[in-house]
C-alpha cells in the first residue's frame, strides 16, 4: 500500500454556467482533444478487462464544438446530444462493451451506434480509468465523507516496468572461459540485457552476470543454466514489479478526521449524492449510534474491491446479497445508493476540471436526462 495519503476536505463546486453555448469559443481536433483527455487521465489507469477510449470515430478529420457529458448513453441521451449539436459525447460508461457481431437497428445499444455515425458523433468513454484517477469518480465521492484522509484500496501500477523486461537472473562464473561462453549464450537470446561486474566470494575473485529478460526469455535462460548444475544452483531469479502510482487505483480507504454516529454519516451521504433514501445493512452489534471512523467505499459496483477490507463501513451502488450478508456478519455496515448514483454527481465536477484543463476552448454540458434507471416509490 501506498504510505502517503490524500487530504480530502469537502468543498463546493461553483457552477460554470458559461460553458454552454458561447459563441467566443474555439474547437478541438477530435486526435487534440483525445490527447488532451489522455493527460488529465490516462486510459492506462483503467482495468485491463474494461472497453475504454475512442469507441466510436467519425471519419476524419472531425471537429469538435461541444463536448457532452453524461453516465450512461442511452437512447434517450443520445437524442438529447443530438438536439445540443454534440460533437463528441463522453460517456462515463462505455456503451459498447461486449463485441457486436451487426449493426443494425435491433437493439438500442446497436441503435445508438448508428445515431452517433450517421450525424458524425464521436463517443468516448474513460470508465474505470476515472475510477482510479487521483483526482476521479472515487475521490469524488470520498468528498462527502467529510474531512479525512484517503489512498486507493487497491493502488494502480504504473504501465512500464522501471527497466526492460519483467524478471532479473542474477549468478556467479568463476573461470574466464566458462564467462564467455555465458555471456555469448545470454547475448544470442532474444529480449535480455546482460550486465556483468568484478565479485569476490569467499576470497575468489568471480564475475557477478545480472540480466534482465521477459517472460518468454526467461525461459530459455534457465534452460542454458540447468545444462550447468553448480551454476544453477547459485542462480536467483528475481520478479520485476511496476512501481505503484501515488494516490491512484480502485476505491478509497477513508480515515475520518473525527468519528461520527452512523447516522450522521448516512445523511451525509444522502446529502453529497442528492438522495432522498440509500439501502442499509447494519453490521452484526450495530446500531444508528454506532461510532463511524474508518470508510471503504467503490463507485458503482464495489464487491471484488471492498471484499475483506476492514472498515466501519462499506460504501457503493450495489453489492451482492452474499458479499452484504459476508460484511455485516463481520460488524461492517454497508450503504448501497444504487450503481449511478455513486458516479453521476463525478460529472459536475468534471465540467469544471476541463474546462480548466483544455483551457475553455470548447463547450462542455451535462446531460439533463441521463438518471439511474432505478427509483424508490
Amino acid at each position: 500500500m501506498l504510505s502517503s495519503c490524500v487530504r480530502l476536505v469537502p468543498t463546493t463546486v461553483r457552477p460554470v454556467h458559461s460553458l454552454i453555448c458561447n459563441s467566443s469559443r474555439s474547437f478541438m481536433d477530435l486526435k487534440t482533444l483525445l490527447s488532451s483527455l489522455n493527460d488529465f487521465a490516462s486510459l492506462s489507469f483503467a482495468e485491463s478487462w474494461d472497453n475504454v477510449g475512442l469507441l466510436v470515430e467519425p471519419s476524419p478529420p472531425h471537429i469538435v464544438n461541444t463536448l457532452f457529458l453524461t453516465n450512461d448513453l442511452t437512447e434517450e441521451v443520445m437524442e438529447e446530444a443530438l438536439q445540443k449539436k454534440a460533437d463528441l459525447i463522453l460517456s462515463y460508461h462505455p456503451p459498447i462493451f461486449r463485441p457486436m457481431k451487426r449493426i443494425t437497428w435491433k437493439t438500442w445499444k446497436e441503435r445508438v451506434v448508428i445515431r452517433a455515425l450517421e450525424n458524425r458523433v464521436g463517443i468516448y468513454s474513460p470508465h474505470t480509468a476515472y475510477d482510479a484517477a487521483p483526482q476521479g469518480v472515487n475521490n469524488w465521492l470520498a468528498k462527502g465523507l467529510g474531512a479525512c484522509t484517503s489512498r486507493p484500496i487497491h493502488p494502480s501500477k504504473a504501465p512500464n516496468y522501471p527497466t526492460e523486461g519483467t524478471h532479473r537472473v542474477e549468478f556467479n562464473v568463476n573461470h574466464t572461459q566458462d564467462l564467455d561462453k555465458v555471456m555469448s549464450a545470454m547475448k544470442g537470446i532474444v529480449d535480455v540485457s546482460v550486465a556483468s561486474f568484478p565479485a569476490r566470494i569467499d576470497d575468489e575473485q568471480q564475475t557477478r552476470i545480472s540480466l534482465n529478460c521477459t517472460q518468454k526469455a526467461l525461459m530459455q535462460v534457465v534452460a542454458f543454466l540447468s545444462q550447468n548444475r553448480q551454476l544453477y544452483q547459485k542462480t536467483e531469479i528475481l520478479s520485476l514489479e511496476k512501481p505503484l502510482l501515488l494516490n491512484t487505483g480502485m476505491g478509497r480507504l477513508c480515515t475520518l478526521d473525527e468519528s461520527v454516529s452512523l447516522a450522521t454519516m448516512i445523511e451525509r451521504i444522502k446529502r453529497h449524492l442528492k438522495l432522498s433514501h440509500i439501502r442499509l445493512a447494519l453490521g452484526a452489534g450495530r446500531t444508528l449510534e454506532s461510532l463511524v471512523k474508518v470508510v471503504a467505499l467503490c463507485a458503482g459496483s464495489g464487491c471484488s474491491v471492498l471484499r475483506g477490507v476492514e472498515a466501519d463501513l462499506y460504501l457503493t451502488g450495489e453489492m451482492s446479497h452474499h458479499d452484504t450478508l459476508d460484511a455485516a456478519s463481520q460488524g461492517i455496515n454497508v450503504i448501497l445508493c444504487e450503481h449511478s448514483n455513486t458516479e453521476r454527481g463525478f460529472l459536475s465536477d468534471l465540467q469544471d476540471m476541463l474546462g480548466a484543463h483544455l483551457e475553455n476552448k470548447i463547450n462542455i454540458i451535462l446531460s439533463e436526462t441521463d438518471r439511474d434507471p432505478l427509483h424508490v416509490i
